[in-house]
């Protein structure tokens, strides 16, 4: 239950509107996909090591749920995702793979915007302007494939030694 509290609380504490103070992109990585991190003030300063964890893991998180959606795998969900998320995805993997389909995303970045992070350094809410290809597939025969402008609402919480995203809800533009 404590999980969804700080989600609430996430939401109810966003500061929109403020000034941006830093921007910086995961583009160290070359095999991930390119994230850009805008940090706004709020109720705590987002430190550097914080800032690069954040980019790599996140981009990281991309990269897994590719191969998964692409492999129909979702045990390697298990690096980057928990809670909700990881649900929420296993589910739509296995129900793709129960249909001899799969699905592989050619990404073409996100940008993140941090809207809260809390002052115990337990949670941080981002919101993700995403753009990425999504190309369907039955074996190795082309079905669909559709650019995609995409915000997501995103949750991330520390564990032992990364950033895990727990939530990543599609949320329509305003």
């Amino acid at each position: 239950m404590k999980p969804f509290a700080n989600a609430a609380a996430c939401l109810l504490l966003s500061i929109p509107g403020v000034a941006q103070i830093a921007v910086t992109d995961s583009t160290q990585t070359a095999a991930l996909p390119r994230v850009e991190l805008t940090a706004s003030r709020g109720p705590r300063n987002i430190e550097d090591l914080t800032r690069r964890k954040i980019l790599h893991d996140y981009a990281a998180a991309w990269r897994t749920l590719d191969t998964g959606l692409e492999q129909n795998r979702a045990e390697l969900l298990d690096d980057y995702f928990t809670g909700f998320a990881k649900h929420e995805f296993a589910q739509s993997i296995k129900a793709q793979a129960g249909t001899g389909i799969h699905r592989r995303h050619v990404d073409h970045g996100h940008k993140l915007e941090v809207l809260f992070y809390s002052p115990d350094g337990g949670v941080m809410q981002l919101r993700d302007n995403a753009e990425y290809e999504v190309q369907i597939f039955d074996g190795d025969r082309l079905l669909h494939s559709e650019r995609m402008k995409v915000r997501f609402l995103v949750l991330m919480t520390p564990a032992a030694d990364r950033w895990m995203v727990r939530i990543l809800q599609n949320v329509p533009a305003t």
